[in-house]
């Protein structure tokens, strides 16, 4: 069966993470998505990651782990000969998504409204760090300093650590998931009555809504969230264990979870401590319990301790990095990780993460190798129409 968004063209025009992050997911879902990119240069991710070698090609890991699944073309649109092949492009795309400055794109003369008079009916997706309007709108904005102001830092680490920021991009893509939802949903509507949508995502909105509890907990009741480090603010024992060997997180969350968790570990008489007996009661002294769980929790490695709980219905599962749960057996079941032989522009094989979701109709995955840069243009413009000397007019000029 097809996927969801086949048959629908996205233009990709931005850069880094919240975008293509966004039209990743997009393309996944079968969108034909047409990264639009600076000639020369592209996406700045293509000089990010890891390894130098590929930043020096224009293919680093960052702008791989992002990309696969989508062509490029190359554009100066600064240009006026650059403006007029990128607005023929838009009157073939159903979506626009961005991230520029609020109001650079209307200073290129290629705003909502510009490209709406072209295409009457496109979704037009403005992604920033504070929206496009409100006294921030103009101030540059990155993960790390939405993340604190935010207040995601603020209750990141304990008492002693705080604010730390997460580990990864988390305001970057929570910014992009929340983009690929409404340019989704605009796109559903836009079947039903054929309207178009002004989308205006904010960076900050988009981390402030994912932070749940911790807003809500203040809104409603008043309760200012603090840092807690590795504990369960709602629950204890519900946080991270050391044991035997390696690092474990238990989420005895309810009663009958914390009577089953001292019988496993051999402490059944803990559940009539007077310390412990109520829920309330084991968060007054939670580090009293924890330090008599740890030290039950000595006898056997983390990865055991997982095993036994689980069976027994209490949630536990191991501290893992990077390598070790691409690695585990839950992930590769569920082929999480999609892997290209080759890929032009890397010279050898490239692995990327798919969609954090399954479809009974199809599994959405990227169909193609992320691209090298405007390798995609000539069949593209041709597509629109551009013969192979005006295609070679437009490169001699710089337009393309």
């Amino acid at each position: 069966m097809t996927l969801p968004l086949a048959g629908l063209r996205i233009l990709d025009m931005t850069n880094v993470l919240a975008g293509p992050f966004c039209c990743y997911q997009l393309a996944q879902l079968g969108a034909d998505v047409i990264k639009v990119e600076t000639p020369g240069t592209g996406d700045l991710a293509r000089q990010l990651g890891a390894d130098p070698e590929l930043n020096s090609r224009l293919m680093g890991a960052s702008f791989l782990a992002q990309n696969a699944g989508k062509r490029s073309v190359t554009i100066n649109l600064k240009s006026p000969a650059g403006k007029a092949v990128f607005r023929r492009l838009v009157a073939t795309a159903d979506a626009v998504i961005e991230n520029f400055r609020p109001g650079v794109m209307d200073r290129l003369g290629l705003g909502y409204e510009a490209l709406t008079a072209v295409r009457p009916d496109l979704v037009y997706c403005a992604i920033s760090g504070f929206g496009q309007d409100g006294p921030l709108k103009d101030n540059p904005a990155y993960d790390q300093i939405i993340q604190g102001l935010s207040g995601v830092m603020s209750v990141t680490g304990d008492k002693g650590s705080a604010g730390l920021r997460v580990g990864y991009p988390v305001a970057d893509t929570f910014g992009g998931l929340t983009a690929a939802f409404a340019v989704a949903a605009a796109l559903f509507r836009r079947e039903r009555d054929g309207s178009g949508e002004k989308i205006d995502v904010s960076m900050l909105e988009a981390t402030l809504v994912s932070m749940g509890w911790a807003v809500s907990n203040w809104l409603i009741a008043g309760v200012r969230p603090e840092p807690m480090g590795n504990d369960n603010v709602t629950a204890s024992p519900s946080g991270t264990f050391r044991t035997g060997d390696g690092l474990l997180n238990i989420a005895a969350n309810k009663q009958e979870q914390f009577v089953m968790l001292c019988r496993i570990i051999g402490r059944p008489e803990l559940t009539e401590d007077r310390r412990f007996v109520e829920r309330e009661d084991r968060k007054t002294h939670r580090a009293a319990l924890t330090a008599e769980i740890e030290t039950a929790l000595a006898a056997r490695p983390a990865a055991e301790w997982a095993v036994l709980m689980n069976s027994e219905g209490v949630p536990a599962g191991e501290v893992l990095s990077v390598p070790q749960v691409l690695d585990h057996p839950q992930v590769k079941a569920r082929d999480l990780v999609k892997h290209f032989p080759g890929a032009p522009g890397v010279g050898r094989k490239v692995s990327v993460v798919r969609a954090g979701f399954r479809l009974a109709s199809g599994d959405p995955e990227p169909p193609t190798p992320p691209p090298t840069l405007g390798a995609d243009s000539d069949s593209i413009f041709a597509g629109l129409g551009y013969g192979p000397d005006e295609i070679a007019q437009l490169r001699h000029d710089g337009a393309i």
